[in-house]
Parts: C-alpha cells; structure tokens; sequence
C-alpha cells in the first residue's frame, strides 16, 4: 500500500531524507523509529503530498500521494503542535471532516455520515466529548479524535505522527488497541514513536530511521543494541556519540 523508492529531500543544504525505500504492506502496522531530526516527520510528509522529493517517488495504493488523497485513501494524524487547537470546532466537527469526500456538491453531511461518525465516535470513546471544542481535550483524547476522523474517512492507509507523545497510558493503550484493530480489518499503518516499550504491542515491523533506512524488519531484530545504537546515531563498537 505504501512504496517509497529512492525518496532524498533537502532544505537547502541540510538533507532530511537521503535515499530512502521502504515499502509498508496491506494489514499490518509498522513503527518508524528514529531521534528527533532523522527525517520521521519530512518522510510522513512526503507519503501524505505535503513536500516533494528532491529525487525518488512515492506511490499510496498504486497512485501518487495527491491521487491518493483525492481517493480519499490516505489519513494522517499529525503531531500536535501541527495543529491549531484554539480553532472554533468541535470533536464531531473534526471527525467529520474525514466524510468529506462522501458528502456530494451540497457538503451536507446526509444520515449515513452521521451514523459513521457516531460509530467512529463511538469506537475511540469520545461520544460523550462530541460537542466539546478540540482543543478542550486531553492530549489522548485529540489523537483518538484525529484516528476517528481517519476511521469515518474510511482511509485504507493511515499515518500517525507521534501519537503517544503527551497522552496518558490509558489513552495509549485505547490507541494501541484501535490500531491493532484496524491493521486486522485490512488497513495498513504507520506509525512514528519514542515509546520502544509500546513497540512489541504495536507493530508487526519496525523501520529505523537516521536519514536513510539503517534497518527495517522485525521488531525483536530492530530492538537489538546494535541496531538502535545506528538508529540513534550511536558507534555499537563503544556507545559513544559519532
């Protein structure tokens, strides 16, 4: 469903992302692993259409990332600071968004759409918050509204910027849960974290980023010193800083 090939962006002269492949299979979950500044958030963007590749290309279900898009395949949740929180709209408001694509030429929501974002409501455990302004949640509570927005959207590829990043263990779990549930339904995830104790739950494969690919396979392989050290920028031989 995902296929990057030989994707490299750069800002200038600082290069985010050096000839990265990777390719994230139908019905699974697969966590990106890498410190801040490896490129995990410009590679996000890349897949979803938000930057251009210097060099490479990348397919979402056999078309470009726009095309995917307009399909309506492709959800994102974002990191939080990506996001304006003080926005006047509510829980419902957001999830709705995801029935966009459905709604016709008028953009009312008809009662097929309302019953998807109840039920998509409903699954994330926000139904009694769905009148609540956004940014009045819960760090976990905006990400669970962001996946069901990603569910009412009905995407068959979902990206997830950090989303254990300030939430609560309960809320981690209901993610971690949710996303196991929808990798079982046929969706295929992706998702970034720092969280490495959650990795063995959460993902099928692991993807260790530092710029390039330095490992993409199981997550007991990925979890072994000597790997995490070139993930994290370390010398395996000595535990020291390159």
């Amino acid at each position: 469903m995902i296929a990057v090939q030989g994707v490299s962006v750069r800002y200038g002269d600082v290069v985010a992302l050096d000839d990265v492949s990777l390719q994230v299979g139908t019905g699974q979950v697969t966590g990106l692993i890498g410190m801040n500044g490896s490129g995990k958030s410009t590679l996000f963007k890349t897949i979803t259409g938000m930057v251009r590749p210097s060099t490479g290309r990348v397919e979402v279900d056999g078309v470009a990332p726009a095309a995917a898009r307009r399909k309506g395949v492709l959800g994102y949740v974002p990191q939080s600071e990506d996001v304006d929180w003080a926005f006047p709209v509510s829980v419902r408001d957001v999830v709705m968004m995801g029935r966009y694509r459905h709604l016709g030429v008028t953009r009312r929501p008809r009662a097929r759409d309302r019953q998807i974002v109840d039920e998509a409501l409903a699954r994330v455990g926000l139904t009694e918050l769905a009148e609540r302004q956004i940014g009045r949640l819960s760090g976990g509570q905006r990400k669970r509204a962001f996946v069901a927005r990603g569910i009412a959207q009905d995407a068959g590829v979902m990206l997830l910027d950090e989303p254990f990043a300030g939430v609560d263990k309960a809320s981690e779990g209901t993610i971690v849960r949710l996303l196991r549930e929808l990798a079982a339904d046929g969706r295929t995830i992706l998702v970034s974290t720092h969280d490495l104790h959650a990795l063995p739950d959460l993902a099928d494969d692991a993807v260790l980023l530092q710029q390039r690919v330095v490992f993409h396979g199981t997550v007991t392989e990925a979890l072994r010193p000597e790997n995490l050290a070139r993930a994290f920028g370390l010398d395996p031989r000595r535990g020291e800083g390159r």
